[in-house]
């Protein structure tokens, strides 16, 4: 009994993981669907900006919420001369599911892994002013970005009510404290103010080379 509990939560903990199954499930939550309406939907919407969606990923989770009880085949619809295709549609289970995950996610803090953080972590691994360079290089990037998102919400705000833009204002906001802080990381690399920076100028980076 214990081992099935365990494995239960370990199942929970997976599927939570996995933000296209609360996607799939959400979309379920509007009217059965088929999985490549469902996919086209998400398209639609530009959830895919937001949940990372392919077919294959899409089909895996559709089968595990199914074999769940989340959500439940609900008859099959055939296009012309294309394969029949499998409508599903959510269970009570899956409102449940929708219900509890959204308040999780909305009202608990998760401590999240960056990619950018971990680099941050580990860049006296270099000299500090090749640091200094890729940084730049960041900044340059991350200004086009904010400059297309600026623009993307600009447009969205005009044509879409507003709780549906808020994950495009949140990534636009995510972006301006990036490239606030970056601008500011390398100001200070730049006039030496930098705190431990003496000491990362005298560490031997990995990427030196030495003379045998």
């Amino acid at each position: 009994m214990a081992q099935g509990a365990a494995g239960s939560r370990a199942a929970a903990a997976r599927r939570r993981g996995n933000p296209l199954a609360l996607a799939v499930l959400a979309q379920l939550g509007d009217k059965p669907m088929h999985p490549y309406e469902i996919a086209r939907v998400l398209k639609d919407g530009r959830k895919d900006e937001s949940v990372r969606l392919n077919y294959g990923s899409l089909y895996s989770v559709i089968t595990a919420l199914a074999r769940d009880g989340f959500i439940e085949p609900a008859g099959t619809e055939q296009d012309g001369n294309r394969p029949q295709r499998t409508v599903y549609r959510l269970t009570d289970a899956g409102r449940d599911e929708v219900d509890d995950w959204m308040r999780s996610l909305l009202g608990v803090p998760v401590k999240e892994f960056p990619q950018f953080l971990a680099a941050l972590s580990l860049m006296q691994v270099l000299a500090p002013d090749d640091a200094a360079a890729l940084l730049r290089t960041r900044l340059v990037a991350l200004r086009v970005a904010v400059r297309r998102l600026e623009d993307d919400v600009e447009r969205r705000v005009e044509a879409v009510p507003a709780p549906f833009t808020a994950e495009t204002e949140y990534e636009l906001a995510l972006l301006l404290a990036e490239l606030r802080y970056t601008e500011a990381l390398v100001r200070r690399l730049g006039d030496g103010t930098l705190r431990g920076l003496d000491d990362w100028r005298a560490r031997p980076s990995d990427g030196a080379t030495t003379s045998s």
